[in-house]
């Protein structure tokens, strides 16, 4: 089956969200219309690109780019990548992988000096984001949680 990659629109937000469905735990899904206008919040960010991978018309694998201004690196800016899933029936077969490469191209048209992410601790994703040329030898990447708003 042919495999595609797009930057996702405001139509894709019913793939995607079964996407990010199969990404979270608990309860921190928002709910389908709220989802739907943060969704294109999301797509209308500056510097901001949800790659999508599709299969018959069908999104199966996203990831988020942020690109963000900087002051060092001579002004080329960063990249953060965030929300690489693919669902189920669609893994191991080259979709992330796509998704992935198109994602560096953008960053690489944008002069972006760095792409960063950061994975999970307790699942399978760090070899596969080692396979693609990402390492841990040079920073260490940390975390704090808020507290959510009231």
């Amino acid at each position: 089956m042919t495999l595609s990659c797009r930057p996702l629109t405001v139509s894709d937000y019913a793939d995607a969200r079964q996407l990010y469905a199969a990404l979270s735990t608990g309860d921190s899904l928002i709910s389908f219309e709220d989802g739907l206008g943060a969704f294109a919040q999301l797509l209308s960010h500056p510097g901001t690109t949800v790659m999508g991978a599709a299969q018959a018309g069908r999104i199966v694998s996203m990831a988020t780019l942020h690109l963000m201004p900087n002051m060092t690196y001579h002004g080329r800016p960063f990249g953060l990548i965030e929300n690489v899933v693919t669902l189920p029936d669609a893994r191991g077969k080259g979709c992330a992988r796509a998704v992935m490469a198109a994602l560096a191209e953008t960053a690489q048209a944008a002069s972006a000096y760095k792409i960063m992410l950061l994975t999970g601790r307790d699942n399978d994703a760090k070899g596969f984001y080692e396979r693609l040329g990402y390492n841990a030898d040079e920073k260490h990447g940390m975390i704090l949680r808020l507290d959510q708003p009231s």
